[in-house]
């Protein structure tokens, strides 16, 4: 992707990022906080995480999800999006439920379980897994929370059931949450949560515990727990713009020198320059653009093909042009913007696909 050729410094980035992340209008008017801190409360971090992540490899539904909303993979690769298939703002098709944030969280308690936890008096053992969701926000609600558990049989596939309960630290298991039937073991068994481990129109918990069993319906050899993960899904408000307009599949026009005429003018902006790229898994960068221009008479005039102009605007120059002290002229502002997807690691390495709204610059107009 090209890039200027002489490049802004880190400071100037993230002033200009500061000023294009969207963020929610303070209940107050407090000091305005600097551009790392306006980037970070952007991206929904309480601050930036603490050193290099624990790396691991990204969940396949994760790069899903990321490659039919990042619209550099959708032109690389059209196939991933039917044609006239939109994406709506604020919903996870894939999962058919409505949310921005997508997050997968790996179970905690999975370092001190034994490998293979012996069975007693004739019983399968029971499992109890931990999830960190200390990074959920207040402000987000849960649309889907989907346990998804790994097994290995050491015996022949039969039937099997799954039960969920609350697990208190110290103390054995709670009432149970749910039971579910499991034909086999050769995929993911997976349960839905959301409902059932806490109410629908709740906040998540900070932390979430639970008891797992699984038993065979006729005696067998008992199962291993190989791994369990929290695919979680929230709707953060705060960032959720029902109105806004899916990204063009054209390049916007954009100008590579000041002055002239209101337009886009270009600016790609690479997570490594702003010292990102060890928590930023995709994608490297984007194509934030700014605006910039005059917007005198001609320019408020323009027609077909030029900026777009509210009639505001043009009575504005109007006046200017027959009273110049009486107003100023048109400003050259975003007059389209589009959305952009990020998957990174948060505080709490779990890894997050997050969908911001006006974040690039198509179109510039006078206003």
């Amino acid at each position: 992707m090209p890039t200027l050729r002489r490049r802004p410094g880190r400071h100037f980035l993230l002033l200009l990022l500061a000023l294009l992340l969207p963020s929610p209008p303070p209940a107050r008017a407090p000091a305005s906080p600097g551009p790392a801190a306006a980037l970070l409360q952007a991206l929904g971090l309480r601050e930036a995480p603490r050193g290099a992540p624990t790396l691991r490899p990204v969940p396949p539904v994760m790069w899903h999800l990321f490659r039919r909303r990042d619209p550099q993979e959708a032109r690389v690769s059209p196939r991933r999006t039917p044609p006239g298939a939109a994406l709506r703002p604020c919903h996870v098709e894939e999962l058919g439920v409505a949310g921005n944030i997508v997050r997968h969280v790996l179970d905690r308690g999975a370092s001190s379980r034994p490998p293979q936890p012996a069975s007693a008096a004739g019983q399968c053992p029971e499992w109890t897994v931990v999830f960190d969701l200390s990074a959920v926000e207040a402000a987000e609600r849960p649309s889907r929370a989907r346990l998804e558990l790994r097994f290995a049989a050491a015996g022949p596939a039969g039937g099997w059931e799954l039960s969920v309960a609350r697990a208190a630290e110290g103390a054995g298991p709670g009432p149970v949450l749910l039971r579910q039937a499991v034909p086999a073991l050769g995929t993911p068994v997976r349960a839905e949560l959301l409902g059932t481990a806490w109410a629908r129109n709740a906040s998540a918990p900070r932390s979430l515990r639970l008891s797992l069993a699984l038993r065979p319906q006729v005696p067998a050899t008992c199962a291993r727990l190989a791994e369990a993960s929290l695919l979680l899904v929230t709707l953060d408000p705060r960032l959720c713009h029902p109105l806004a307009r899916p990204r063009r599949e054209a390049e916007p026009a954009v100008g590579s020198v000041p002055g002239g005429a209101c337009r886009a003018r270009r600016l790609y902006v690479s997570f490594r320059e702003v010292g990102w790229h060890r928590w930023v898994i995709a994608p490297r960068g984007f194509l934030a653009n700014y605006c910039q221009g005059q917007c005198a008479l001609p320019a408020a005039l323009s027609g077909p093909g030029g900026p777009p102009a509210l009639n505001h605007a043009v009575l504005r120059a109007l006046m200017h042009a027959a009273a110049p002290g009486a107003a100023g002229l048109p400003c050259c502002v975003p007059a389209r913007l589009s959305p952009i997807s990020v998957l990174f690691f948060d505080n709490s390495d779990n890894v997050v696909l997050r969908h911001y709204e006006d974040m690039v610059v198509d179109e510039c107009g006078c206003r």
